[in-house]
């Protein structure tokens, strides 16, 4: 069975084709990405504006097309924070609908974080012990902590790195005054949510998913991708201090030059550094695990559960029904073994 996932971000829109069967390996057969940062095209009373709305509907029947002709016999269309908080939502998803042929849905932000921490739990398994999640979008920062493969909280907060940028760090190169006042609204911005998280119990491992920390970690030490999903990164506390000290001191197009960060991201990766300097230390965290895996790979892990157990697990913002209780066979890697996120 080959499956499509389509993936609506703020910034992004992701296809990534697998082949899919009950019992295998789910296997990468494609990628394909086109910037779209809906989260600009959006007026100030919170709507996305027509030009928005006309580049989303391009990209999604262009993507949907490319499903198509890679045989997908089912496309799974999804869109994150920029559209979970337009106040026009209804109306451009319906004209997507109309216009794409694609019936995109809206993650809740909590089942965001819970499919996450599903895939990074596929990936580290059960030996891994109580897994403690972050996960830096362009709209949204989500937190997730537990024992079994749904966590037992998951927070969702408007603390995403396109969000931060555009509403902090205008100017460019941020100013020095700028960060300093973003670190300490984001330190009070974070009391209650760690206190959450580490509430449900102390972590026995720390992770990081999302494009963000695997640049924070690149631009760190860590190994490129190129050499492959399996080799072990880790982001520290102190190497993203110095990190901090170093990029927010260059223009955007000055860091699009740099390894790992690409030219659509490097205008938000000092607010997205920031947002993971102050979880981590909000949280204690001198080290985080960098995981491979992280949405897209948890929504096709969910599909493969929901066909083989023969019925569809609701995703309310209530969360899903805990899930088997057994990691798939033969563990991680096999997504991401041929095509990076």
């Amino acid at each position: 069975m080959r499956l499509g996932v389509l993936d609506v971000g703020s910034n992004t829109v992701h296809l990534l084709v697998v082949d899919a069967h009950r019992g295998g390996h789910p296997m990468p057969m494609s990628s394909t990405k086109a910037t779209l940062r809906l989260s600009e095209n959006m007026d100030d009373a919170g709507r996305i504006t027509e030009a928005g709305a006309q580049k989303l509907i391009a990209t999604v029947a262009e993507f949907a097309s490319i499903a198509q002709t890679s045989r997908c016999v089912e496309l799974m269309a999804f869109a994150t924070s920029a559209l979970r908080e337009a106040t026009n939502s209804d109306k451009v998803l319906a004209r997507v609908r109309a216009e794409a042929g694609v019936d995109l849905q809206v993650l809740a932000g909590a089942d965001e974080a819970r499919l996450t921490f599903l895939a990074v739990r596929r990936w580290y398994g059960w030996s891994a012990g109580r897994i403690l999640n972050l996960d830096i979008g362009g709209g949204s920062l989500e937190m997730s902590n537990g024992g079994d493969e749904d966590p037992d909280i998951s927070l969702s907060l408007q603390l995403g790195a396109g969000r931060l940028t555009r509403e902090w760090l205008r100017e460019d190169p941020p100013g020095k005054r700028r960060v300093a006042v973003l670190r300490d609204w984001l330190d009070a911005e974070l009391v209650a949510p760690s206190k959450q998280l580490i509430d449900a119990g102390r972590p026995d491992l720390a992770v990081g998913t999302s494009k963000t920390f695997r640049s924070l970690a690149r631009l760190t030490g860590a190994a490129p991708s190129a050499a492959g999903p399996r080799v072990r990164r880790t982001l520290t506390s102190s190497g993203l201090r110095q990190l901090i000290a170093f990029i927010s001191r260059m223009t955007a197009s000055d860091r699009a030059e740099l390894e790992g960060v690409s030219s659509d991201r490097s205008q938000q990766l000092v607010a997205g550094a920031l947002v993971a300097e102050a979880s981590m230390r909000a949280l204690s965290l001198d080290t985080l695990e960098i995981c491979p895996w992280a949405l897209r790979e948890g929504l096709i892990l969910r599909k493969l559960d929901t066909d083989m157990n023969g019925g569809l697990r609701a995703m309310t913002t209530q969360g899903p029904a805990a899930a088997s209780g057994k990691p798939v066979p033969g563990g991680g890697a096999a997504l991401s073994e041929a095509v990076p996120s």
